[in-house]
């Protein structure tokens, strides 16, 4: 009897025994990482297990960048098979605590849209090293969980100012920028000089342009005072990177009669009789590219990754007020800087 009783001690012991280990194991899982395992069966992830968030400083539907960088969620999840979230509308006091949130909830990638993130994203990526972190137009790369993803801007601006260039009547350019950041001012350089060298070699002589930052991304009425005050100035073809406050200077060229070339998506759609044609950011591309990398182990950490023109991010769309001349000068230019016959950084101000 003695003997059964014994026996009875060990079973419960090892019975205990075991179901202690089997809680302890239970908080063994990460917030993040793509080593492709820790899906429910305890198998390999599938895409739509993996916890992926857009940020986004506005609107999705602003006709401008946080559209365009919305479109390339999209792709992602009709695509990829990914369940991508958004979170629109998010202000500069707010981006460290944003990020704090979704790395709290175990999200195993933040994705952010636009460089007024890059601080709060290293500043976060510290203390959670299992989130990757990509950051769109981001530069900091310091962390290995910092995967900053970077179109070259001034590449797609170099393609709007050669229309732009050859298209002005006046030779007088209007360009507004939401605000001045290193990349703003390098694609703003990059523009300005090319669509006045352009304007010149046609003959106008005295071209030139007028560069203004509003200091905003969203502030419409003031985006239509900036750009009424410079077509007033002279300027007939108008360029503007500002978000919402974009679409403001796009109003101004529509009630004063000039032209607009869009910039970062397709802005055709809202006049294609003032917005003659524009350089579309195909951040479909892009993004399928970055999260497949990432889903495959193969997106390095504490690298930059840059896009642009030999990647087919910018496309051009034109309008039927676009000539084929223009056309194909901006065909050849792109075939030019594929083959390395043209140097853009030389163009940025000191």
């Amino acid at each position: 009897m003695k003997r059964i009783r014994k026996m009875l001690s060990l079973v419960l012991v090892l019975a205990l025994t075991a179901v202690l280990l089997s809680a302890c194991g239970g908080n063994n899982s990460s917030s993040g990482g793509n080593s492709g395992s820790g899906g429910e069966d305890g198998g390999e992830k599938s895409a739509a297990d993996y916890k992926i968030v857009l940020i986004l400083p506005g609107e999705v539907n602003d006709q401008g960048w946080n559209a365009s960088n919305y479109a390339g969620l999209l792709t992602c999840n009709e695509e990829l098979g990914t369940n991508m979230e958004y979170v629109e509308n998010v202000q500069s006091a707010d981006f460290e605590s944003t990020f704090r949130e979704y790395c709290e909830r175990g999200y195993d990638i933040i994705m952010a849209a636009g460089s007024q993130f890059d601080e709060a994203a290293s500043t976060v990526a510290a203390s959670y090293p299992n989130t990757r972190f990509m950051i769109v137009n981001g530069a900091n790369a310091e962390l290995e969980n910092l995967s900053p993803l970077f179109p070259k801007e001034y590449e797609a601006s170099y393609l709007a100012a050669i229309v732009a260039g050859s298209i002005t009547e006046t030779g007088k350019f209007a360009m507004i920028g939401g605000e001045s950041n290193q990349a703003m001012e390098n694609l703003m350089a990059v523009y300005g000089k090319t669509a006045v060298e352009i304007a010149k070699e046609r003959g106008i002589s005295d071209a030139a342009y007028n560069l203004a930052y509003a200091n905003s991304w969203s502030d419409i009425a003031l985006g239509k005072q900036m750009g009424e005050s410079m077509i007033d100035e002279g300027a007939d073809v108008v360029f503007a990177y500002a978000n919402e406050l974009g679409l403001g200077t796009i109003d101004a060229a529509i009630s004063k009669g000039v032209y607009v070339v869009g910039y970062s998506s397709d802005q055709t759609v809202i006049d294609p009789n003032v917005v003659v044609a524009s350089i579309d950011f195909d951040f479909s591309t892009m993004y399928k590219w970055a999260i497949e990398s990432y889903l495959n182990g193969e997106l390095a950490g504490g690298t930059l990754h840059e896009v642009g023109i030999a990647e087919d991010i910018f496309v051009p769309i034109y309008t039927d007020n676009i000539s084929q001349d223009v056309k194909d000068r901006v065909d050849a230019a792109i075939e030019e800087y594929k083959a390395g016959g043209v140097d853009l950084t030389a163009l940025f101000d000191e």
